[in-house]
């Protein structure tokens, strides 16, 4: 199994580039998504890869669809390499473990967040004006407690480079129309309390996540990511305290490093040290194990 930061596959053509996903246009239905081992951080990849990390990115994903199957459709055809279209064997070896076979379906233009604990930008908009996306919150909330109940809190989608920009649950009606946007929300905080029940009893606290949806065929499935240390915040139960940040099995531990580096969150990126690649590496695969009792 190789590391991957690019794909080149000249059987089909490139759709997009993002941040960590190559997609290709397979046919008239049809993507094929290659999750790299490219590693994002405040909107900026990094120089260096995460060995490995799209395996598990990937492989996670694999796992919550199947478990949220009964919940709402995903776009899934196929994720094993040797089923693949002929045209794709002589990149085996790079899509091993790490590529799906995708329905084609028209994305929704928000990003659907749900958070079950204020954190990250959360957090610092509570501080500023005691609401959150619209929400008034209680006063007096100390950094990293619980909401309760779980609040949906979509976002804008930005281009590549851009950031992400909070909005009320009104505009996303807006943007969405009032059905979709209530299926939406529903879809969500049905997901996120499934799968925060399920890593609960596994010891990891699901913090908050993003999810993704589209419309195939006029019925909205789940497509991209779910709930992956990239998307969510996943915590150690064992060592949460309220009332500051957490330790984490997710891209927090590089967040936390860059914020301490002479950077204007900007390209060029630092240079990450070793022992911090590996160090993440280690955080990504430790959360796999855990939820999927998989080595």
């Amino acid at each position: 199994m190789k590391v991957v930061v690019k794909t080149d596959i000249t059987a089909y053509p490139l759709l997009s580039r993002g941040k960590v996903r190559d997609i290709y246009d397979v046919d008239e239905k049809t993507l094929l998504i290659v999750t790299t081992d490219r590693m994002s951080a405040f909107d900026v990849i990094m120089s260096e890869p995460i060995p490995y990390k799209g395996v598990i990115l990937n492989k996670i994903t694999l796992f919550w669809m199947d478990k949220f199957k009964d919940i709402i459709p995903n776009h899934l055809l196929e994720s094993d390499v040797n089923r693949f279209p002929a045209a794709l064997a002589p990149w085996k070896d790079e899509l091993e473990g790490r590529a799906v076979l995708v329905r084609k379906a028209k994305p929704l233009p928000v990003e659907c967040i749900v958070r079950g604990y204020i954190t990250g930008s959360g957090w610092k908009d509570y501080q500023a004006t005691g609401q959150l996306c619209g929400y008034r919150l209680p006063e007096g909330l100390r950094e990293s407690d619980k909401l309760e109940p779980a609040l949906f809190t979509p976002s804008t989608k930005a281009e590549l480079g851009q950031h992400d920009e909070n909005i009320s649950v009104a505009e996303a009606a807006r943007l969405l129309g009032e059905d979709t946007a209530r299926l939406a929300e529903k879809t969500s905080l049905a997901i996120y309390e499934a799968g925060r029940a399920y890593a609960s009893g596994r010891g990891i606290i699901v913090a908050d996540t993003k999810f993704e949806f589209g419309f195939i065929d006029g019925s909205l499935h789940l497509i991209d990511e779910v709930l992956t240390p990239d998307s969510s915040r996943f915590w150690p139960a064992d060592q949460y305290k309220a009332g500051q940040g957490q330790p984490s099995f997710d891209k927090q531990y590089l967040r936390d490093w860059l914020k301490k580096q002479p950077w204007n969150m900007q390209p060029p990126p630092p240079h990450l040290p070793e022992e911090v690649i590996q160090a993440t590496a280690e955080r990504y695969k430790e959360a796999y194990e855990i939820l999927t009792s998989e080595i």
